[in-house]
């Protein structure tokens, strides 16, 4: 059943675009009459069950999708190089698809510097805020600015100028998020 609801909730986050790991796995144990397990797969198992349902019937569309988002996230990141961005999540991993966002971390001395910059570049954005685990028992909540780049959603958390030393706690596996440079990203699209 564990198997199950990894495999449920990964193309549940591939076919619906829900991104939140602890919502697809509810959601599929609904779905497999299994509402009131306590034994649900680990994060990690349902990202490999991710990468296994995009290789097996995404093949066709989700490598080129995940080379428009990565194209997209480098026109942003070069854009703001000011705020030394990182790209994250599942643009990063290469878990993303059609729903994806791309999201970057900045590091500012202050979040208005790069509401400042948003507003002198013209770019309408939506401010939010965004709660991050630092450690096992420390969490922060951070300044998030959303705009559209084409039909793409960039998703900026802006973190400290110190912050890049660092990265919060992967929502898969706990461990320090994994941050793209400029650089490595520019070496994986040419992969």
């Amino acid at each position: 059943m564990r198997q199950r609801i990894a495999q449920e909730a990964a193309r549940i986050m591939a076919e619906e675009g829900i991104c939140d790991y602890f919502m697809a796995k509810r959601k599929a144990a609904d779905r497999l009459g299994a509402a009131d397990t306590q034994n649900m797969p680990r994060n990690t198992e349902v990202e490999e069950a991710l990468h296994e349902y995009q290789r097996l019937f995404k093949s066709a569309t989700q490598p080129r999708r995940l080379r428009e988002l990565r194209e997209t996230a480098l026109r942003a990141m070069q854009l703001l190089v000011q705020f030394n961005p990182r790209l994250v999540g599942a643009v990063a991993s290469g878990t993303a698809g059609e729903h994806s966002d791309v999201s970057l971390h900045l590091f500012a001395n202050s979040p208005e510097e790069v509401v400042l910059f948003l507003m002198e570049k013209r770019i309408p954005h939506e401010p939010a805020e965004r709660r991050l685990r630092l450690s096992n028992d420390a969490a922060a909540v951070f300044p998030v600015y959303r705009f559209l780049a084409g039909d793409t959603v960039i998703d900026l958390t802006v973190f400290p100028v110190d912050g890049v030393r660092q990265a919060p706690r992967s929502p898969v596996d706990g461990r320090p998020m994994q941050r793209v440079s400029i650089g490595a990203l520019q070496e994986l699209i040419a992969e």
